[in-house]
């Protein structure tokens, strides 16, 4: 068999060019994820001022994405058509818009997540890097590597963002040749954002798990639970969406009128501990806080309507909270321990929820430790199979084989 000396060239170059694309994407990562976090304490420390400015800010949002925004309105949904080649380029004006937005949102209390706003930051960023340099048939290629930076440098999972970036665009396909820029990308991000003081989530499990046949049982159980949980969010997210596009045509009455609703219901529920990331879910349930039985189900329900009445942010983040806050609920009834099964919830929603199954296996390795991935394995391997078959990007594509 004949060496191709082109095809390593290219590999090694791909590979190169990564470094900078993390460097990059990493540094905006860390404006991005350290404001948040900072909109986040003022909102959490002045609810009662700023919740009710929920629907203003919803109209001066979905105002200027329809005015101004272009194709960068499609948000995640232009990244999977620029991978099916049905779009050709993101436009850079993207990454001040869904930042801003995010911010925005954030900031008066929407429930939304924050890995959208990275993935799609990386990918804008890398595709325009790609545009410059035009390797031939890489384009799918800059999309995973920008990717896999994007979600590596605010998160600080490396292993875990390769993985995403390579499985979410094709649901059992992984496209093997994006693995060297994308290693190179997501671990250049990952140290750029830990360097400039990102906070990144961590907590070490020490539960004593005995890996006998009633645990693996109880596992395989809680797994198929978080799957429907997983592909039950993402059923209900594309429906609510058309239901409300259906029910209120112009988006600007749509976005003003439920978000005078979502406000009430946000003040009126503990004064917004459903609004934002859902990061005070995730640390009440690792830090042994007060966990309330209906936690996961209210974040279930307000992010979806969040996210679809046009509020801009992410899902995953608040994935973690609903998986984590249910899995605490849960542990009890299987005679488990709490942050053991928080563990489990945290990763399996999510990846039901994306329709990945390595990325929240690694997450789970990375945030709560290594020893724990035959656990995280197994819980996925059901989650990912119970969940529909489903995903909250309507543009993923499946290439299953049975």
């Amino acid at each position: 068999m004949k060496l191709n000396i082109k095809y390593y060239k290219n590999l090694i170059l791909l590979g190169l060019i990564g470094i900078p694309i993390g460097a990059i994407v990493g540094v905006i990562d860390t404006i991005f994820g350290k404001t948040l976090l900072k909109i986040t304490d003022i909102r959490q420390s002045y609810p009662l001022i700023l919740i009710p400015f929920l629907a203003l800010i919803g109209v001066i949002i979905v105002y200027c994405y329809n005015k101004f925004g272009g194709k960068s309105s499609k948000g995640m949904s232009l990244i999977f058509e620029v991978s099916q080649g049905k779009e050709d380029k993101i436009p850079l004006r993207l990454i001040p818009f869904i930042i801003i937005s995010t911010w925005a949102t954030h900031l008066f209390g929407g429930s939304a997540g924050r890995e959208g706003v990275a993935v799609q930051i990386g990918a804008t960023f890398s595709n325009w890097v790609g545009d410059k340099i035009n390797i031939k048939d890489t384009k799918k290629i800059f999309l995973i590597t920008g990717m896999s930076a994007g979600f590596s440098g605010l998160f600080q999972t490396p292993i875990a963002a390769i993985f995403f970036a390579i499985e979410v665009l094709i649901a059992g396909n992984i496209h093997y040749r994006a693995l060297i820029p994308a290693i190179t990308a997501s671990f250049m991000a990952s140290t750029t954002s830990h360097l400039l003081g990102l906070e990144k989530f961590t907590f070490s499990l020490s539960s004593n798990i005995n890996l006998n046949f009633i645990t693996i049982l109880k596992i395989i159980i809680l797994g198929i639970i978080f799957g429907l949980v997983g592909g039950s969010f993402a059923i209900c997210l594309k429906n609510i969406k058309t239901f409300f596009t259906n029910k209120i045509k112009n988006p600007i009455k749509r976005i003003f009128i439920i978000s005078i609703i979502l406000s009430i219901i946000f003040l009126v529920l503990y004064k917004g501990r459903y609004s934002g990331l859902g990061t005070n879910l995730i640390n009440a349930s690792f830090y042994n806080e007060q966990i309330y039985a209906y936690d996961w189900m209210l974040k279930f329900i307000l992010t979806i309507i969040t996210l679809s009445i046009g509020f801009q942010g992410g899902e995953v983040t608040p994935l973690f909270s609903i998986g984590a806050s249910l899995g605490v609920i849960l542990a009890s009834l299987f005679n488990l321990p709490l942050e053991f099964v928080a563990s489990l919830g945290y990763i399996s929603v999510f990846g039901s929820a994306t329709n990945t199954f390595f990325a929240p296996i690694f997450i789970g390795g990375e945030v709560f430790g290594y020893e724990y991935m035959p656990y995280f394995f197994i819980s996925m391997a059901f989650a990912y199979t119970f969940n529909f078959n489903k995903s909250i990007y309507s543009l993923q594509q499946a290439n299953y084989n049975i």
